[in-house]
This record gives C-alpha cells, structure tokens and sequence, in this order.
C-alpha cells in the first residue's frame, strides 16, 4: 500500500516526489484486446500514468439499465499490470467530443446544477461506478492516483455548491486519494471551476508559463500541472483536416516540464469514435450558437501514438524529451499488431428498404400533434421517421421543418425532395396538397461542449405548410444499437439504383488483422463487421475510411452490413484492399477493406 498525496509544491509518494508524466487514453475508444498494446506505447514514449474519462451514456444507456460498467475496473487492471499510475475523471461530465459530453440523453432535471432531480440520477450512478475505483486505489494496493471532480466546469457554469456536493459525495462512497478540478487558465473559468480546499489544474496546448502564471493567482501553492496538454486536436465533418507540428508541439511539451509541472498528453492515444458516439460542437465564438460541427469518426486526434497503436514523428520527439525525467532507461517500443495480409472485396448480397428496416427494429409508432423529438422517443444515437398529410386540394405553397437538427432526408409521395439541413429548412420544390410527407432524420452527435449541449435533436419547431402548422404527426425512432442484430430484417435482391437501406454482404480475409474500410461512391451511413459498429461514413470527409480494428475480424468469411441513409453507389462490389492494389487497379472498387501497412497513416484516420 502506498501514499499519494499533494504538498505544497509537488506530488508525493509515500513522502517522496513525483512528476506525473501521463497520457489520456480512453478505454471505450479503443478494443479491449489492445489495451495492452496502447499501455505499453505509453509506457515506451516515456510516461508513468495513464489518464481516462468515463463516459455515463454508454454505462447506463436507460435509466438503471447498465451495462459493462466494469469496464473500466478492467482498464485500470491492465494499467496496473503495464506499469503504469492511472488518474480517472468520471464526470458525470466529461465532453471528450463525445455524444451529449457522456451525459445520458434521458437526464431529468437541469444537468451540471444542484438541481434535486439531476442530483439524484448522479447519485445512483456514482453508486454504481465507484466501486469500480475505490478498490484500486492507490492506498488499497492499486493504480489510481487521483480523481477529478465533474470537467471543466468553468467553462459551463459557476454552481459552487453543486461542485462541492460532487466532492462530497466522491468522499461518502470512498474515494480517499487526492481530488482535483481542471479548467482553462482564465480567471472566470478558475473561479467557477475550482473549489477551495481542492487542487486545481490547467488545459492549454501552448504558453505554459503564462498559463500557470493565471493558475498561480488563484491557486498560490500545491503542485502545476496541465491536464491536458492537446498535442493535437479533432477534425469535424466537412471541415479541413487538422494537424499539430511535431516541433511545435514538442516545444511546447519542454516549456511545460521546465516549468517543474507535471503533464498529462491530451491524447496521447485518441482511437475511435465506434458505434455513432462522436459528439458535435457548435460554431459562432465564445457563445457557441453558430452551426453545427459533427465530430467525425476517427479520434486520431494527431496524437503521438496514431488510431492504429503506431508511433508516429511526435511520438519519438516526445520519447527524447519524456526520457529526460523518467527514472531510468524506457522500455523497447511494443511491435505493431498484426495488419490485414492484403485487400479483399466486399461483397454484397441482400437489400431491405429503411421502412423495412424500421419495421423490423424500430421503436413503436404513434400519431402526435406536433413532431417529437428523439429525446421523447428515447433515441439517443440514430434516426427518426416523420410522416404527416399535406391536406388538398391546395396550390403548391413551401414546405418548411421549423427548428431542424440536424440533416434531414425529405420525400413527397415517395419521391426524393431533397436533403435539408439547420441551415437550409426548407424544400426548394413547393408541395401541393394532398400530398404525403416523409422525413427522415439523423442525429449527427449531440453538442459536447458550450451552453448549447443538452439540445433537443430532431423536428424541435415543428412542420410548416406556407404559415400553417401540419398536425397529426406520425412518427417512428430507430435506435442505431437496435442494428446490433439484423435477425429479424427480411433481406431480398439488391436494387439497380444505389437506393438507400441496409445493404448485407461478407468479406473474405487471410491474415487477419488491422484493417481500413474504404467506401467509395457511398454518401453517408454507418458500418458493421460481424455486428460491431465501426462508426459513421460520410462522403463530405475529410475522413476517406473507416478503421477496422483486427480483433473485429476473423480468418474467412466475415459479415458486413452497411446502413446507407442517402444513396450507395450504382455498382455494388465492394472491397477491402490494400492502397497499392487500390491504386493499380484500372476502376476503382465500390468498397475495399485494405491492409494500413499499405496505407499513410492519416489515409484513415481523422484527428480530433
């Protein structure tokens, strides 16, 4: 059993002192057949502890429905058993571009206030997912160093007694190691992010000085550390890709441990948004009340050790400073896990349209007076179908979704209308009545971060006729984890004109192992292989291709389904090749899954 506690200038265990060299590496972003491998990166680039938030929406994805919570406590294990200090901040909000900022869409109440309710589901979750940390502590023979009270709070709100109640609470159910707020060094974000008596800590990704000089005023003893130092950053879809210089992030990592502070690489390994739980942020400053800015897939994030497990040039830049401070020589760099042997097609054998699809695993449907949100209809990640009557005979007058989030497919009489967006509600073509109205929506991932989170999705203002509101709304949800089993979907051929719907087919590998999914000519959906979800495609990138990671796959045969929302390709081979082949063959394939040794390593990847 060991003592981690915090003096007045530095970290101390059992009475000596210790400089936390760690590095974020979330759990659920990454299989849990690799958490060695990523531990043991971070263990050869030169840190000693591992940083991971928990995200509640995946844990408890219906109130007192929980699922796999001992996830984490497996996690920490392996931390344990790679070496390595672990610093866990469980929120209950942890933004991490991450769907709703890991906050269950279902939360009663004013989330991140003392608001009775809210405070209650808190209660019971902390209930639940503390016992996984208090046992592995440090004090009780484990790896956990410290841990955080709710996550950059000053940036949302200024609730003082809702943060101490938070550290009251993480005290009643056992937590005996030191606790700690992190907010961005400015003096609003400390002062309603700290609370007396708690170490404070900063996030920035440049300017340490200046940063911990902020920290300082409010914070005059106790050891610095940032947080989160982002070495890189994420990537929205439609927007450019974004990179961090290896020497300017290098540089800004020495100015950090020059400073005496300890560090913890935000991220030091990103991995994957699987599954549709990539969150959104809103554009328009300081405010946040500016378009929407769906994170993409990838969580790469430019990190020192890449979505694959590989190093990367900031990796090593970061290993020769890192081993500066370490306290002897740094392991040899773990080998790479095993890569696809070579491309191989998808091939495509079945189709059902998205009502059958909706038919055989949707949520039940009801008539409404105006339009529910998905909220209301407990989707929390996916679509939902809304139908309404346009009544006649009447002229032609526009068609207008009030209040739209977040993209919208629009069909009249069966018929493509046209694709409507927050900022483009209405239809280019007016309707004339009687005509019969269908729109599906897509949630592109709940706002993560800002004033704005917490936003209702879907239909929020309701279905305009001219300046007349359409009543009588019948509406229908589908969950994307209800895709988790296409059992009961009745398959038949595949259609000649790329029209949306689940599409099924198999891959045949050899060597199987990490792979990329490539998707050519298909607009915007999601993925399966053997019913894991590797997450949303987009055509309007920047990410190309989806990671496929090789515990996913096995040797032969291996089921895909590929639910596209919008229009697939008129040809429907698809493959998964290596880059070589793909860029030596005289037409392109339709869906390829290729080998990432053959590949750059941004080819699939997207920084966030």
């Amino acid at each position: 059993m060991s003592e981690f506690t915090v003096g007045d200038t530095d970290f101390l265990l059992d009475g000596r002192t210790v400089r936390l060299l760690s590095g974020a590496l979330h759990y659920f972003r990454v299989c849990e057949e690799l958490w060695g491998h990523r531990l043991g990166m971070l263990r050869a680039m030169g840190l000693n502890c591992v940083e991971t938030y928990v995200p509640w929406n995946l844990h408890e994805p219906r109130p007192g429905e929980f699922r796999d919570v001992e996830q984490l406590g497996r996690f920490l294990d392996a931390a344990q058993e790679a070496g390595l200090w672990a610093i866990v901040r469980p929120g209950p909000y942890i933004c991490a571009e991450w769907e709703n900022g890991g906050l269950p869409h279902w939360l009663p109440g004013r989330p991140r206030t003392r608001d009775v309710e809210y405070l209650r589901q808190v209660e019971r979750w902390f209930g639940r997912l503390l016992p996984e940390i208090v046992p592995r502590q440090i004090d009780r023979g484990g790896p956990v160093l410290m841990v955080q009270v709710e996550n950059e709070y000053g940036s949302y709100g200024s609730d003082q007694v809702y943060l101490q109640w938070l550290a009251d609470l993480l005290r009643a159910e056992g937590v005996s190691v030191p606790l700690f707020t992190s907010d961005g060094p400015e003096d609003h974000m400390l002062t309603g992010g700290s609370i007396p008596g708690i170490l404070a800590t900063a996030n920035f990704g440049s300017h340490a000085r200046v940063a911990f000089e902020t920290l300082r005023r409010h914070q005059p003893q106790g050891p610095l550390m940032c947080m989160e130092f982002w070495c890189g950053w994420f990537d929205h879809w439609g927007a450019g890709h974004v990179v961090r210089d290896a020497d300017d992030a290098s540089g800004a990592l020495r100015e950090i441990l020059e400073c005496g502070a300890s560090v913890n690489l935000y991220m030091a390994h990103g991995g994957t948004n699987f599954a549709g739980w990539a969150g959104a942020n809103r554009g328009g400053g300081a405010l946040h009340d500016g378009p929407l800015e769906p994170d993409v897939t990838s969580y790469d994030y430019d990190a020192p050790i890449d979505e694959l497990g590989r190093p990367t040039e900031k990796f090593w830049r970061f290993r020769e400073i890192l081993a500066q401070y370490a306290d002897g020589p740094l392991p040899e760099v773990p080998p790479a896990p095993a890569a696809l042997a070579g491309p191989a097609p998808v091939e495509l054998h079945g189709w059902a349209a998205l009502d059958a699809v909706l038919d055989a695993l949707g949520g039940p449907e009801a008539e409404y007076p105006v339009p529910p949100t998905f909220e209301e209809l407990d989707v929390d990640r996916g679509l939902v179908k809304y139908e309404v009557t346009v009544p006649g005979p009447r002229q032609p007058y526009p068609l207008t979704l009030r209040g739209l989030r977040d993209l919208a497919v629009v069909y009249v009489d069966g018929a493509a209308a046209g694709v409507l967006t927050e900022e483009d509600t209405r239809l280019k073509e007016p309707v004339a009545g009687h005509a019969r109205v269908e729109v599906w929506v897509e949630s592109l991932g709940r706002v993560n971060y800002g004033p704005r989170s917490g936003e209702p999705k879907g239909i929020t203002g309701g279905i305009l006729h001219e300046r007349q509101y359409l009543h009588g709304v019948r509406a229908r949800g589908l969950r994307l984890d209800a895709l988790d089993d296409v059992g009961p979907v009745p398959f038949g051929e595949l259609p000649a004109d790329g029209a949306p719907g689940l599409y099924r087919g198999t891959v045949t590998v050899r060597g199987a192992g990490d792979a990329f999914l490539e998707l050519p000519g298909w607009t915007r959906g999601f993925v399966w292989i053997n019913g894991f979800n590797l997450g949303r495609y987009w055509s309007v990138g920047p990410q190309r291709s989806l990671y496929v990671p090789g515990p996913v796959l096995r040797e032969g045969v291996n089921e895909v389904w590929v639910l596209e929302l919008q229009e697939a390709p008129g040809s429907q081979e698809t493959s998964v090749t290596s880059k070589e082949s793909s860029e030596n063959s005289a037409e392109p394939p339709s869906t390829i899954l290729r080998s990432p040794t053959q590949a750059s390593p941004s080819a699939g990847a997207v920084n966030s």
